[in-house]
């Protein structure tokens, strides 16, 4: 066990430090990738710790009192996060979503909030600022958030039934506590909410429509996300992935639903709202497993020490901290970020089983408690 806990500790710096090219190419808020992809999310990661150790991400055996976990001076300071927010703004990044691990664990992560709010899109127009959090804390920091500026919550909430979700995140933490947390995030006004639920065949797939009765009327969306192999610790098996089309079927059998066109470009999710006349609510699926979306897919991932990862499926980062803290003028830092985006490639989940699949670095993927979802 404590050869594979070095190997995914040593996966966090597999990175090299991006060229920065000797022409400086200004920003110009419109970049693409060779796909054609724009640039347009940055998931920003503040740390790498949660109080959760939910099986699919953070599995106990793994992840115990003996792992190693980054040093504080390894993170990016809130400064350094936003500087380099800064330039992704620049190269047309219009949204930006803290994650974790679970982001409320960072001490003062409201004041990183405030610092980000005061950013605006490349076109002038105001930057979307949003967070995803398994709820623990939510509660008592909702007030605050949307005090900084915060946009809106993601909450992560895998079952509705208290036994099966403290099951689910190997914490003993109740349900109760989370829903207390979303009621607390409506009340601020961090709205439209949404709800996401990983669905793992026999483990929670019996939570599908216990979810969907519970959300169904309230403003919010409901999204059920299909099993996915982030990562080298959460035994991934194709056969516990259930597809979103019989996640569909199990709530249409109860809920009529119709399908809604995607809410923005490069939007993950598939949408549907009740046909019933007069109720709120919304039903999502995230198929990165059945129904691949890495055509469209806008996003940049930040890590909480500041390595830049181009797919949530990768084995490989560009290291912007060792420019960031190496004296790279901010002219230099985002050409060399310019680069990196117009040489991505990646569609790890439109090639998955495929040996083309594998991007050559021999590395493990990066874990999703370190990158965010």
């Amino acid at each position: 066990m404590a050869e594979k806990i070095i190997a995914i500790a040593d996966q966090r710096y597999r990175a090299s430090a991006p060229i920065v090219p000797p022409t400086l190419v200004a920003p110009s808020g419109v970049l693409h990738d060779r796909l054609a992809r724009p640039l347009r999310d940055l998931r920003i990661s503040v740390t790498d710790r949660c109080n959760f150790r939910c099986g699919y991400c953070m599995p106990r055996e793994v992840f115990d009192k003996h792992y190693a976990f980054l040093p504080h001076s390894s993170l990016l300071t809130f400064e350094e996060i936003v500087r380099v927010a800064r330039l992704f703004v620049a190269h047309g990044v219009r949204k930006i979503r803290l994650t974790g691990g679970e982001p409320l664990l960072r001490r003062d992560v409201e004041r990183l909030v405030a610092m980000l709010a005061e950013l605006t899109c490349a076109d002038g127009s105001p930057l979307e600022l949003t967070l995803t959090t398994n709820g623990s804390l939510l509660e008592r920091k909702a007030a605050a958030l949307k005090s900084a500026g915060l946009k809106r919550v993601t909450v992560s909430l895998d079952a509705i039934d208290d036994a099966i979700f403290k099951r689910m995140n190997d914490a003993d933490f109740p349900v109760a506590e989370v829903l207390r947390g979303i009621d607390a995030a409506e009340r601020a006004g961090l709205g439209p909410i949404k709800v996401n639920m990983v669905v793992k065949r026999g483990t929670n797939d019996d939570q599908i429509v216990p979810m969907a009765r519970h959300f169904r009327g309230r403003d919010l969306a409901l999204r059920f996300i299909e099993y996915m192999d982030v990562g080298a610790t959460n035994g991934w098996k194709m056969d516990e992935v259930l597809p979103s089309s019989e996640v569909i079927r199990r709530i249409g059998e109860v809920f009529a639903l119709e399908a809604l066109p995607p809410s923005a470009p490069g939007e993950t999710a598939e949408r549907w709202r009740y046909v019933e006349r007069g109720v709120a609510g919304e039903i999502g699926t995230i198929s990165s497993v059945t129904h691949a979306f890495c055509s469209e897919c806008n996003r940049a991932r930040l890590s909480t020490e500041g390595k830049l990862f181009l797919c949530l499926f990768a084995s490989r980062g560009h290291d912007l901290r060792a420019l960031v803290r190496g004296g790279a003028s901010d002219a230099e830092l985002a050409a060399a970020i310019g680069l990196v985006w117009e040489q991505r490639s990646d569609r790890y989940s439109e090639l998955r089983g495929r040996a083309e699949a594998d991007d050559g670095s021999g590395g493990r993927r990066v874990e999703m408690h370190y990158i965010g979802g």
